[in-house]
């Protein structure tokens, strides 16, 4: 009878424990991501049930549940309370909740909207035909806007006492009706959402409203991208880095094929307009990420130094308590390479 000596027995118990913890590891549990979009689901929200649906979030080891939000700035808020660990929103918001909150703050891994689709819409053949002509007016936007929050410093830029604007919050739905009816003289929304809720309503964006897109005057701003809370940031940071290669993958298969976002996007939602929501999102990525800065630096990074006169002007429109550090509102320490971050063209 062949007997194994001492050390053979330790190897032996040695190479059950290494098979053991292999083992553990290939059945480790799933991290849990709960995520909050800004907005309903909608053709720009179709690459986050397309990583969900195609298995990229599995892949990196996340089960991720992805809840319907009520506003870029709101998103910001439900992270903070803990009620979400990540989710998509407005980095203005982050600034300001940076300053007043350090450390509580969700912090922008993933840079999506390059450029803010903020604007301010007014009738074409109304009163309004400056931004200075907005004093004494009612401005429309849903709560929770961002581009309603961002009006203040617009009107900063501007020369406009915002003082005097009546802010009307109602339902996301009514937004737009409110200014076809006269209910209100303007309203602030994301381009990329009236532009489509104007199609839908048989009016045409370009001869019927007049915009102010505030990247044109005078508030080059950044606008949402991928947010994560303090905790998932400090504790998990592997599933931060898994979250956002599984969304940047989506995101560009998304960009580079729009039929198969909203295929996806329709089995969330039934009800879906898949003409409409595909126009919708492709005008999003034509508009808001496709930039001379994202062709520079990929998607996801952005500009130190447009980010800090951003926060320099966010900063002194609300008389914050302080300024916010780069570090405080972006890191870029989760993106994958750049080559992995390339667009693909129209």
């Amino acid at each position: 009878m062949k007997r194994l000596s001492v050390w053979g027995l330790a190897c032996l118990g040695l190479a059950c424990l290494a098979i053991t913890a292999i083992a553990g590891t290939a059945h480790a549990e799933p991290i849990k991501i709960r995520f909050i979009l800004d907005w309903k689901a909608q053709g720009p929200g179709a690459w986050y049930y397309f990583a969900r649906d195609k298995g990229y979030f599995q892949a990196e080891g996340l089960d991720v549940t992805i809840d319907q939000g009520d506003g870029s700035a709101a998103a910001v808020s439900h992270i903070m309370t803990g009620a979400y660990d990540a989710g998509f929103g407005d980095i203005n918001a982050v600034i300001q909740n940076a300053a007043q909150r350090p450390g509580e703050q969700p912090v922008l891994v993933y840079m999506l909207y390059n450029r803010a689709p903020y604007a301010l819409i007014v009738k074409a053949d109304g009163p309004i035909k400056t931004l200075k002509d907005m004093e004494g007016r009612t401005l429309a936007a849903p709560a929770g806007s961002a581009t309603e929050r961002m009006f203040k410093p617009l009107a900063l830029k501007n020369g406009v006492d915002a003082s005097t604007v009546k802010i009307l919050n109602a339902a996301p739905n009514l937004i737009e009706q409110l200014l076809v009816n006269g209910q209100a003289d303007a309203i602030a929304q994301f381009s990329l959402t009236s532009y489509m809720n104007f199609l839908a309503m048989k009016k045409s964006p370009e001869t019927d409203f007049r915009w102010f897109f505030y990247s044109e005057n005078g508030l080059d701003l950044y606008s949402n991208g991928i947010l994560v809370s303090q905790k998932l940031l400090k504790e998990k940071p592997e599933a931060v880095r898994g979250l956002v290669k599984a969304l940047n993958r989506a995101i560009l298969e998304v960009a580079a094929n729009p039929d198969e976002g909203i295929a996806v996007l329709k089995k969330v939602e039934p009800l879906t307009n898949v003409d409409l929501e595909k126009q919708r999102l492709v005008y999003t990525v034509d508009h808001q990420l496709r930039t001379d800065e994202v062709a520079r630096l990929g998607l996801g990074d952005l500009d130190d130094t447009r980010l800090q006169a951003a926060i320099k002007t966010v900063s002194e429109a609300y008389a914050l308590p302080r300024t916010p550090s780069l570090d405080e509102v972006f890191s870029r320490a989760f993106l994958p390479p750049k080559a992995d971050r390339a667009l693909p063209g129209r």
